[in-house]
């Protein structure tokens, strides 16, 4: 028998993958996952196994603006509570480059408000949070790479390529900046994430 109009099942978005990369990309690359981003997503991919990998792009203008990095801090926290609250059994992953890395900074070390950031995560975020991998972290200049983090650290890798003037405390190379995707780096940290996940 048909059933009853208003029974039907409503259409999901689709079934929660095993593990989603929430990546925010460096300034002034276009909207997505940005170079380093898309290479550790497709790196990562394959070593799941018969995982399934879900890949969010943070929403944010990237420009040299770098006060708009709150907006993406406030993105990507408000996707990585949709997702805790949606696909509890999800693994999440936090990923960015240069000022991306400074985005995931911010949601992962602020748990107050502040600087236009408005949307901290809840206390039980690690409990979802399988691995954060940081590339050209801003935040390693300063001596403060997310290592060092009581709560994050021992399942987080923030690389710097020697010389790197945006990391690298005495770097003043910007051109090797650019080259993570080919340096290998983007492997280690694919490697590095899928021992967690």
């Amino acid at each position: 028998p048909l059933a009853a109009p208003g029974v039907l099942p409503i259409a999901a978005a689709g079934p929660c993958p095993d593990v989603e990369l929430v990546f925010a990309r460096g300034t002034n690359e276009g909207p997505g996952l940005g170079r380093v981003g898309q290479a550790l997503a497709d790196t990562l991919g394959p070593q799941l196994g018969n995982r399934s990998l879900g890949v969010y792009p943070v929403n944010y203008p990237a420009t040299y603006d770098f006060r708009t990095a709150a907006d993406g801090a406030n993105d990507a926290s408000a996707h990585i509570q949709q997702m805790m609250a949606n696909c509890p059994a999800t693994r999440l992953v936090l990923g960015g480059f240069s000022q991306g890395a400074a985005v995931i900074d911010v949601i992962s070390e602020l748990p107050v408000p502040g600087a236009g950031f408005t949307a901290p995560l809840p206390g039980n975020a690690p409990d979802h949070v399988a691995a954060i991998a940081l590339f050209g972290n801003p935040s390693a200049k300063a001596g403060l790479p997310l290592t060092i983090s009581p709560t994050w650290g021992a399942r987080s890798i923030d690389l710097c390529l020697p010389d790197d003037a945006i990391c690298d405390t005495l770097g003043t190379n910007v051109a090797v900046h650019s080259t993570y995707p080919e340096s290998g780096q983007t492997t280690m940290a694919a490697d590095f994430v899928a021992a967690r996940v």
